[in-house]
This record gives C-alpha cells, structure tokens and sequence, in this order.
C-alpha cells in the first residue's frame, strides 16, 4: 500500500509540474532508465540505445532523423524534446543550443533527464535535480551517456568506459555494449524490462520509411538486453540477405550466394535464410549442391516443398520440369 500511494504521489508530482501552461512542449510519461547517444566519426550514422524496468521504454524514449541527429529524453518523460529538439537541429541549431531552448520552457525540467546529439557529433545533456538518484550524465565527443534511478554511481563511468573500450565495432554493436555495461555495473535500481536501439544515417532521405537504419524493441522481457542482442545479430543477417536478394535481381548468383551465405552464418538456425541459398544454387545451374539443402529444409517444415513448386511462375526459380520434379520429391 505504501508502494503505490508513493508511486501516485511520484505521477501526481509529474503531472503537476507539467507543461499544461505551455502547448509547445507537454508530456509526463513515467521512464527512469539508462541511455546512450552517440555518432560514429566514421559512417555519420547516429544511435540511441536505452534499458529501463519500464514497459516499453522504446516508444518515449528514442527519437532520430537521418541527417539531422537523434535525442534521448527520459525520467518523468517529456516527449515533445523528441521532434520539437530534431526539428531544431534540422533547422541548424547545435544539439547545446536546442536542448537550451527547449529546457528554458519546460516548467517541469526539474524531473526531466534528456540528451541530444547533432549530425556534427555535438552532443548536449540535461539532468534535472529532481530526478531520482542515482542520477548523472556525461558528455563526451560523440556521445552522451545518462541515467537515473540507478543502483549506484557505478553506472555513467561504466558506460563511458565501455564507448571508448569498444570504437572498433559498428555504432549499433558499441551501443549494445554500452547499455550491457551499465547494466553489470548495477543498473536501474528496480531492475530490467525493456529496451530499444535506432540507428539513423548521415544524410537526409527522401522516404520516411528509410528513416531508421536500425529500429529494435524489446518492450518486454526477463533479459531485454540479452533479447536486443540477439535481435541486432538478426537484423544483421537480414541485411545479408537483402543484399543477396538485390543480387539476385541483378542476376549476380555469385554475389547473392556470398551474400545468402554470410547471413546463414549468422543465424544457421533460420530455413528461410538456407532455402533462398539453395533457389540461388538451383538457379545457378548448381543442383548437387542445391538438392541436399532441399531435402533438410523439407525434412524440418514440408511447407517449403509447396513454396518451392510456387517459385517458377513468379520467375524465382528458373529450372526445368525436370529439374523442378527433382527438387520436389
């Protein structure tokens, strides 16, 4: 009982310093969390990644626009610092300048913990001293690392430890490894539910559907790092096989096969990522390879045997009858 009238004085508290006065900038969501924002020097990709014992932190949390920069925006959330901040930088504000604006008019920014960084690398952050302790941030060339609610004063020195042990990984992995770090060092204080990383590009896209390069959620789970994890490690597979599939539209067997390859490499266990291989080798007039792989992906899910007989009158598949009859039985 004493747990949720604390908790309820907690909201009461948020909703009250509130921005109800100003319709600019208004939001109260509930998100204590740890969180990174940080740019490779190399691509220009920017990323936020962020762990929270909070359902879902991925949806408040983390905002980003390819060419612009991404923020992070926590604690008692304010989600207007999202695109109002990238609205900001997008007009060529730094990522100082515009998280300073949007602060000076925030009448709740004694509960709010936010971050920004631009498309130049600059990045700004924000601590409130009403957050809850243990509360802190620190910025870096690159990167932000904050956090509140955690477990001790252990956590920010770990995660800037872990950005600069780790410069020789892409953007999305190093952020991982961040956010991992925090969390072995303690933590949120509660402990874990969920997390979420984005990863935007340096340049600005015509299509908002090619946006986020990298757009991961764990909005539940007992290992949300652990699940983030693996999921990259998919999403990167997947990338193997787009690649593989542009080839294969080129006409490229070789390059799609290199490509189908490297992704069943990363995730041996998936049949789809084997039987696009084994189309590819078929094509490729390769059948004695082709056929053993068949026959597994068969022997596991006998769906595949159907989808493969589909294949030839979408021009997928370009093999004889007789060759088509082979495959199949």
């Amino acid at each position: 009982m004493k747990k949720n009238i604390f908790f309820l004085f907690i909201i009461g508290m948020s909703l009250h310093t509130g921005l109800s006065q100003n319709p600019e900038i208004k939001g109260d969501a509930f998100a204590h969390t740890y969180s990174i924002v940080a740019r490779d020097s190399i691509t220009g990709e920017m990323a936020v990644g962020v762990q929270s014992h909070w359902f879902s932190v991925g949806s408040i949390v983390s905002w980003g626009r390819s060419g612009v920069g991404v923020v992070a925006t926590q604690s008692f959330v304010n989600p207007a610092y999202g695109p109002h901040g990238l609205d900001l930088m997008e007009k060529g504000k730094s990522a100082r300048i515009a998280l300073d604006e949007l602060v000076a008019k925030d009448e709740g920014k004694a509960f709010r913990q936010v971050a920004f960084l631009d498309k130049k690398g600059n990045a700004a952050a924000f601590t409130g001293e009403k957050c809850v302790e243990s509360a802190m941030h620190h910025v870096g060339e690159n990167f932000s690392v904050q956090a509140n609610m955690m477990l001790n004063d252990d956590v920010i020195p770990a995660m800037k430890k872990a950005f600069h042990e780790n410069s020789s990984l892409p953007l999305a992995e190093r952020v991982v490894k961040v956010l991992l770090a925090a969390e072995a060092a303690g933590g949120d204080i509660r402990g874990k539910q969920s997390a979420a990383l984005i990863v935007v590009g340096p340049e600005k896209v015509a299509n908002s559907w090619e946006e986020k390069k990298i757009d991961l959620r764990v909005d539940d789970h007992t290992e949300p790092l652990v699940e983030l994890e693996r999921l990259l490690t998919v999403a990167r597979a997947y990338e193997f096989m787009n690649r593989g599939d542009v080839a294969m539209e080129e006409n490229n067997v070789d390059e799609a096969l290199k490509q189908y390859g490297k992704a069943e490499e990363l995730f041996p266990e998936n049949l789809e990522m084997r039987f696009w291989k084994a189309i590819a080798l078929a094509n490729s007039g390769r059948m004695k390879e082709a056929l053993p792989v068949f026959k597994a992906i068969f022997e596991q899910d006998d769906n595949w045997r159907t989808m493969t007989s589909r294949l030839p009158a979408s021009g997928l598949l370009n093999v004889t009858e007789a060759e088509l009859n082979q495959i199949i039985k």
